[in-house]
């Protein structure tokens, strides 16, 4: 690239930035004039925001100017939203206007015309020219697709064709070039050797300036109603995904918002660590959630188990691995359905309680199965519970007549002050009455409801159904495998219920169950649900998933050789059985076998450790060999663990010790705290990563990466076999460097790697 070109390039950039700020300017001085109309807007609301109640013509024409203003309000605050978010995207501009330029020549056109490709999109003030145009739109699709010659491009008008003469790249930081080159790739490696060389900030980045081919591929797609991820490990699956819903936002803004999106993310450390990507391009953050906080909410008053507390049970205890293996399969979620059909055809009972009020019996539990035995079979079941419940509201409303014209109400009626009387009349007014004894009648039946809202509410919300008792019943009926004594998984299940637990492999069946059996739990809102980690998740939580979220579109992601929580699987095994379980019309598979994150040195002795790593590509970014430091007794092997930490910590930001669970973490962490004064160690209730050295057991860092990391023992009493994908996934958050220790002889899956130094005697200089 000649100083000319360089020379010409930031002048543009000069320019850009200064039509920039001329729009910040402006936009600031609209965005004030916005901020005081609010107010005062605000203000006539709350000065106005009253109602006549003694005549009803005034009532009405109060209701008609409190909804102007409240209008009004909800005008005004959108518009100085509107501003605050287009002051927001200049303002990031500013720094950044643009990182690609491409130059296509459409047919019967004798001059390409040059394109620059940003974060947002950008007209010049008099709204004549596109200055930068933004990475999702169609035509950006070519920086990211094409190679020179020709290229095509979906548009809403249909495939358009066009020449791609040129392809360049810039790195621009405060408004200057530092890099630029042209390419004929998607990223040149320049650039990507420059991003991923760069220290951990506690954040992920977004990756628009270096999204690969099969990365567009998966962020452009708008047809499948089921998109599976295989990412090996740092191949920027996350990355991808949520610009994937930055471009689903953009290519559907007039159909589809942020509220309707959810992303199962594997914890709270992770949804922090993603929190700023879709903020960077300008989009509202999707909904994330935790699977342990979808399931604690469709729990109330139980404590569920959570993915990692059952992770550290079973590292004591795997007498439960066969119930687990089983109810977490979509055999146990078929069965549910078995079940429901006995149920509806009267030959398996429903299980009710007594309902409830001051203590004694309303509707009793032989009156509710009364009246089940005489509903007609035939119908669907949710059917024959509507008619169940419509029943005995009826009852309820003739209770409700009586208990007005009881003593005890009279009584109470009488008590009641002027603000209580008022809320029973509500709209109306003594005067809506013909006479005394009406308005007596009517606050009596109002009172009379009000405390019997409770019936009607346990009606409303089944609570006449003994959910705990009618799974027990289903556990006594399905059919299991001889490797599971019935008794005893029902009495540890009743067990766990008693101190409000309840276990993690029964949620799906459970819930499943009760969904089936009341039509209630789904969620038809929800357009799109992208779930993480998709290997951690058991097959009937997806199937869960699917009837929770009948109308959206899924998008799974994960590693099948990342798997903490189940057995290790090949890629294509994992595919098919998701793909099965969602029973997707339209489905699409991408594998992403690149891997960016680590070092070369680092991703080839990871990959080592697989069946099938030679198929994976390790980036050509080069480091010092991973390290590992044995020793033969407890004090060495602390005083190296010590002296590890010590030299990453001077040359990083971040530093991870990595151990298998937390009762390893809570070790490492008093052994090592008085040593360090700047040491954590995170917890699954943690919500932010924090700076200098990090304790954390492996299953919370799935997803995130570190400077460099830690594994402080890898002997053989440590990683067997059974725990490959562990290892891999530990030694795969290391973006630079990776010091193993052992104490003791180093464990097999590794002994014979080339890709590793081995030392005794390490020496422990800082670079």
């Amino acid at each position: 690239m000649t100083d000319a070109e360089r020379q010409i390039e930031q002048s543009r950039v000069d320019q850009v930035i200064k039509e920039i700020q001329l729009q910040i300017n402006a936009t600031r001085t609209e965005l004030a004039k916005a901020h005081a109309e609010t107010r005062a807007v605000e203000e006539n609301y709350g000065a106005n925001a009253s109602i006549n109640r003694y005549e009803i013509d005034d009532i009405a024409e109060s209701r008609s100017a409190i909804e102007q203003q409240r209008q009004l309000v909800a005008r005004a605050t959108e518009n100085e939203a509107i501003l605050q978010h287009q002051l927001t995207t200049l303002e990031q501009l500013a720094k950044q206007p643009y990182f690609g330029r491409i130059d296509i020549l459409d047919p019967g056109e004798r001059e390409p015309e040059s394109l620059y490709i940003g974060t947002a999109s950008l007209m010049d003030h008099t709204k004549s020219e596109f200055l930068i145009y933004d990475w999702r739109a169609p035509i950006s699709g070519i920086y990211y697709n094409g190679t020179l010659g020709e290229v095509s491009y979906q548009t809403p008008a249909g495939l358009q064709n066009t020449k791609l003469v040129k392809k360049r790249q810039f790195t621009i930081i405060d408004g200057q070039i530092t890099n630029m080159f042209d390419t004929n790739e998607t990223v040149g490696d320049e650039m990507l050797q420059a991003v991923l060389g760069e220290q951990d900030n506690q954040a992920m980045r977004n990756i628009v300036a270096t999204i690969q081919h099969d990365q567009n591929t998966i962020i452009r797609d708008t047809e499948s109603d089921l998109l599976v991820v295989q990412g090996v490990a740092g191949s920027g699956k996350t990355s991808t995904i949520l610009q994937r819903v930055a471009f689903l936002l953009y290519h559907a803004r007039n159909q589809l918002n942020a509220d309707q999106m959810v992303l199962f993310s594997p914890n709270q450390l992770f949804s922090h660590y993603i929190s700023q990507v879709l903020p960077s391009l300008g989009e509202r953050n999707l909904r994330q959630v935790t699977l342990h906080n979808f399931l604690q909410r469709r729990f109330e008053g139980l404590q569920v188990e959570s993915l990692f507390e059952r992770y550290e049970e079973r590292q004591l205890d795997r007498s439960h691995q066969a119930s687990d293996d089983f109810f977490e399969s979509p055999a146990s979620m078929a069965a549910v359905q078995d079940y429901l059909a006995l149920i509806r055809q009267h030959q398996r009972s429903l299980q009710f309680i007594d309902v409830t009020f001051n203590g004694r019996p309303f509707f009793s539990q032989k009156h509710f199965q009364h009246i089940w035995d005489q509903i007609d079979p035939q119908l669907k079941l949710q059917d024959q519970l509507v008619k169940l419940k419509n029943h005995f509201i009826r009852l309820l409303k003739q209770r409700i007549t009586k208990i007005a014209q009881s003593d005890w109400l009279t009584k109470e009626l009488d008590t009641l002050n002027r603000q209580q009387i008022q809320r029973l009349l509500g709209s109306k007014s003594i005067d809506d009455f013909e006479d005394t004894a009406a308005y007596d009648r009517y606050l009596a039946r109002q009172l009379a409801k009000q405390r019997l809202r409770i019936v009607y509410d346990a009606l409303y919300n089944n609570l006449m159904i003994d959910f705990p008792n009618q799974y027990t019943d289903f556990l006594q009926w399905i059919d299991l495998p001889v490797a599971i004594d019935r008794q005893a998984l029902i009495q540890s299940f009743q067990h766990q219920l008693e101190f409000h637990h309840f276990p993690l492999s029964h949620t799906a069946p459970y819930l499943y169950l009760r969904d089936l059996l009341t039509g209630r739990g789904q969620n038809r809102n929800f357009q799109y649900v992208f779930i993480d980690e998709m290997q951690d998740y058991p097959l009937s939580l997806l199937i869960y998933f699917k009837h929770t979220f009948p109308k959206a579109q899924f998008t799974v992601i994960g590693d099948s050789e990342q798997a903490l929580f189940r057995p290790l699987e090949a890629p294509q095994v994992l595919l098919k059985r998701v793909s099965k379980s969602l029973q997707a019309q339209h489905s699409t598979l991408v594998n992403l076998q690149q891997s960016y994150r680590s070092t070369y040195e680092i991703t080839k002795l990871a990959t080592s450790l697989l069946p099938d790593g030679d198929q994976i590509t390790a980036f050509s970014r080069h480091g010092t060999q991973p390290q590992v430091i044995i020793r033969h007794d407890s004090t060495a092997w602390q005083t190296a663990l010590i002296k590890s930490a010590q030299r990453l910590q001077n040359d990083y930001q971040t530093v991870a010790i990595l151990s298998q669970d937390d009762l390893q973490a809570q070790a490492l962490y008093h052994l090592l705290h008085p040593h360090f004064g700047q040491l954590s160690h995170l917890t699954e209730h943690d919500l932010s990563l924090k700076t200098g050295i990090i304790i954390l057991p492996i299953y919370l860092a799935k997803g995130l990466e570190f400077d460099a990391v830690i594994i402080p023992d890898i002997s053989q009493d440590h990683f067997t076999r059974q725990q490959t994908g562990q290892l891999y996934t530990m030694m795969t958050r290391a973006m630079h460097e990776l010091f193993m220790l052992s104490l003791g002889p180093i464990t097999t899956l590794i002994t014979d790697s080339q890709h590793l130094q081995i030392d005794q005697q390490i020496s422990f200089k800082t670079k």
